[in-house]
């Protein structure tokens, strides 16, 4: 006698899958592919870091030089490194999160996974409407890559948002978007936008447009690496202070006791709550931007123009 399979849905089959040995191995490979980038990097930077005496608020450190290239040679710098690690980490965790999905959400690794989606969703929706869903990966990667960046100081790594060289590059992709959505309207409509609303303004908008990149790269940069260097600059004072007052007790002096607390209060603001809220309004100004370039009730009147035309082409059509 055969035994009847029948009644197991893909919610129970991935279900069972769930508690089998193969998951597992696929969980901790998932995992250490969320660890060893970061780890990597670390020892990268234990390996390169000179020996510092006083305050270090120098920038990052370069790995490599290669030159022959035409422009300039290539460096290869902390940032960089740094970046692709987080990016290969965020990789492993999204497939960490949508491991063993089911119809029906089973484990909190899926509730959360479709918790980020939704949220994500809803945003772009509500900041860019309906005409521009898709980009919610999009702005999901630009926090999530933007956010880890920054919290990535936490564990001892150079904070990749803490370079313009880096924050620059994500501005330029913001750009490319905001100009090919503009664009969308016509050539003509582009140009004439320089244009208004008199031509005494053109020079002053062909400048504002350009500033637009450059304005959002400075911005992050400058929040997330004016507040590493308050911290360490605050730190090192308190620690000398501390030096100075409590030298001369024994043991006790070789303390520092005023370096304990505030610290870490203000690495609570600078690191987390900061790196946070700038890897919000770099989303919030790349959504408001991309969707302000060519506005809705422009792309609606534009819609209905080529609706007509080609309502007239297909009775002309009709008509020969």
């Amino acid at each position: 006698m055969t035994e009847k399979k029948e009644g197991i849905g893909p919610a129970e089959a991935g279900k069972a899958g769930v508690g089998s040995a193969r998951f597992r191995w696929v969980d901790r490979g998932l995992i250490a592919l969320m660890v060893l980038p970061l780890v990597c990097c670390l020892v990268l930077k234990v390996l390169f870091k000179p020996e510092s005496q006083g305050v270090d608020i120098s920038g990052a450190m370069i790995y490599l030089t290669i030159p022959g290239f035409p422009l300039q040679d290539l460096v290869i710098t902390e940032s960089q490194i740094n970046s692709w690690g987080i990016m290969i980490s965020l990789l492993g965790l999204c497939l960490y999160l949508t491991h063993g999905l089911t119809e029906r959400a089973e484990t909190k690794r899926q509730l959360a996974a479709e918790w980020i989606v939704e949220k994500c969703e809803n945003l772009v929706t509500v900041n860019m409407g309906e005409r521009f869903a898709g980009y919610e990966y999009l702005i999901a990667a630009i926090m999530g890559l933007s956010a880890f960046s920054s919290l990535s100081c936490l564990i001892g790594l150079f904070a990749p948002t803490g370079d313009v060289n880096i924050t620059a590059g994500w501005a330029v992709l913001v750009f490319v978007l905001y100009t090919y959505t503009k664009l969308q309207g016509g050539v003509l409509n582009y140009l004439k936008g320089f244009t208004e609303p008199i031509p005494v303004f053109t020079p002053m908008n062909f400048i504002s447009e350009f500033s637009l990149p450059i304005s959002m790269a400075f911005r992050h940069y400058g929040n997330v690496m004016s507040g590493a260097v308050i911290s360490v600059l605050i730190g090192t004072a308190l620690r000398s202070l501390s030096k100075m007052l409590l030298g001369g007790i024994p043991v006790i002096g070789n303390i520092p006791l005023l370096q304990i607390g505030l610290p870490a209060i203000l690495s609570l603001y600078f690191d987390v709550f900061s790196g946070l809220m700038q890897a919000f309004i770099f989303a919030m100004l790349t959504m408001m931007n991309v969707a302000g370039a060519f506005p809705q009730e422009a792309w609606e009147k534009r819609q209905a123009k080529k609706a007509i035309r080609r309502q007239r082409a297909d009775m002309a059509r009709a008509e020969a």
